[in-house]
């Protein structure tokens, strides 16, 4: 059976014009503006621009103004750390902005992923973004092609001039120019023309640091001394770590040199930074601004920052690291296997003393040592009559130590050195001859690493012989001045004079690092 068909009329409804009280509510507009940096003539952009858009957005009687977001100073080529971009996104996504209008693309981004990013999420919750310069709406059909177009063009602006800059950079570090952040710095600061200049009461804690060093103390007695005197460190805070140390023992700035571009940014956009292992060229700057510690110094800080380092292997296979736990500490050394003494609390039948033995002893593995163990008083007491010796037989003691001195001099390492620098000079003017050519350019470049190296192996020779004509002078110094023979145990005075103690079964060697040797009888 057929269905007839029903058709239902719906008769058209006049529109009537709605009631000022119904009117289309306002757009709710923001602008965005930013600078690239805070020179004063961008700040001057910078105001320009926030009056410009609160002008422009008042000027259309259906918007109204959400806000004006401004970062000022931040690089475009990401926006993590623009504070004011990141909130005005989060004031869309809250349903609080109806659109943004801003200067142009590369004010908006110069990351075409970032911009992408951003114009598609604002597009999901239809919030349109116009970019005057280019005319563009991104909810035009053609917006986000152009889009696409003028944003990458704004990265290889921004690439570009990031190239530029690193060229800037360059050419200052070869005219000797050095920029330092002195914000975490201890010891130095900036004057009105942003050269380094020395902070006299950071500067000593700078010395006490190298000086604790060059005495025998490890990284953490140093850190924990610091603490404990209520010194802050270069960030101003109270806690020291061992890196603290480290970095100021190994930093060339403290001797008035500067090696530019330990660091170089690998990707302009996230602006990541990382070491310089021999990627792009450093640039040494030697006396480029007042140093706090003498060079010598310096390099035997070098020295014994390689010394403790160096692992070593003793004579029953074991592996050694430097410990400064107690003066005596690698100091003591057995006179059967060559092995180091180490401390120990004994509780001999119920007598408690402190004694040092052969670790080879103490470990009963491999070699087995059967030197004798010694009381820590019987190393003191021997101790003080080695120095009162060499008090009572001074005037043969300072004779040898002219002598010694002597055959210390050497002037072939200043030659050397001379030489050395002469040649780097030769070599840096080649340099810049065959910046085309890269196979001369390596060998140039192999030739001044080379140089470089024998330049500091000869510092720290001359550092070395410079240090033990101090020795020789302080114990000269020592013997003049002292009068009388010591009465008791100087623990400062044996850090200052004694270099090493060896222990024998009727004697002991004691060796004094001016160079002069006593042997003391049981």
């Amino acid at each position: 059976m057929a269905v007839s068909k029903n058709v239902t009329v719906i008769p058209a409804r006049k529109h009537t014009r709605k009631s000022k009280d119904e009117e289309k509510p306002k757009l709710r507009v923001a602008a965005y503006c930013r600078v690239s940096t805070d020179s004063e003539e961008q700040a001057t952009s910078y105001d320009t621009q926030i009056e410009h858009y609160t002008a422009y957005i008042q000027g259309h009687p259906d918007w109204m103004l959400a806000g004006i977001f401004a970062d000022d100073g931040i690089s475009g080529t990401n926006t993590k750390k623009r504070e004011e971009f990141n909130r005005m996104i989060d004031e869309c996504m809250a349903g609080n902005i109806d659109m943004i209008i801003t200067k142009s693309i590369s004010r908006f981004a110069r990351n075409t992923l970032d911009c992408l990013k951003y114009i598609r999420q604002l597009k999901d919750k239809n919030i349109p973004v116009y970019f005057e310069k280019e005319n563009i709406n991104t909810m035009d059909s053609k917006g986000e092609v152009m889009l696409t177009i003028m944003a990458s063009l704004a990265q290889q602006e921004s690439q570009s001039l990031s190239q530029n800059v690193k060229l800037g950079l360059q050419y200052r570090y070869q005219q000797g120019e050095i920029q330092v952040n002195c914000a975490r710095f201890l010891g130095y600061t900036k004057d009105e023309n942003k050269r380094l200049v020395v902070v006299p009461e950071e500067a000593e804690i700078v010395k006490r640091i190298y000086r604790e060093y060059l005495e025998g103390a490890s990284m953490l007695k140093i850190a924990r001394g610091l603490e404990a005197d209520g010194i802050l460190n270069g960030a101003g805070n109270e806690r020291w770590h061992t890196s603290n140390i480290n970095n100021i023992l190994r930093n060339e700035k403290y001797i008035g040199d500067a090696l530019l571009q330990k660091t170089y940014t690998v990707d302009f956009l996230t602006k990541k930074r990382v070491k310089n292992n021999g990627i792009v060229p450093q640039y040494y700057v030697e006396n480029s601004h007042e140093a706090i510690i003498p060079r010598e110094v310096f390099m035997q800080v070098q020295e014994e920052l390689i010394r403790r380092r160096i692992v070593h292997t003793s004579p029953n296979g074991k592996t050694r690291t430097f410990s400064s736990n107690h003066v005596f500490a690698q100091i003591i050394i057995c006179g059967k296997c060559g092995e180091v003494f180490r401390r120990v609390h004994w509780n001999n039948r119920g007598k408690k003393s402190i004694v040092w033995r052969c670790v080879s002893r103490l470990e009963n593995t491999g070699l087995f040592c059967d030197a004798r163990t010694v009381l820590e008083s019987t190393i003191e007491q021997v101790l003080v009559t080695a120095i009162n010796q060499t008090l009572c037989d001074k005037d043969s003691f300072l004779t040898t130590l002219r002598d010694n001195i002597a055959t210390i001099i050497n002037r072939e390492s200043d030659k050397a050195l001379a030489d050395i620098d002469k040649r780097l000079e030769e070599l840096q003017t080649e340099l810049l001859k065959l910046a085309t050519s890269n196979a001369d350019y390596e060998k140039v470049g192999d030739e001044i690493h080379s140089l470089r190296d024998q330049k500091q192996k000869l510092q720290v020779e001359n550092a070395n012989r410079d240090e033990l004509k101090k020795q020789i002078a302080d114990m000269s110094t020592f013997l003049k001045k002292q009068s009388t023979a010591l009465a008791e145990y100087d623990k400062q005075l044996v850090r200052r004079l004694i270099d090493k103690v060896t222990v024998f079964e009727d004697k002991f060697t004691v060796e004094f690092k001016s160079g002069v040797t006593v042997d003391v009888d049981e």
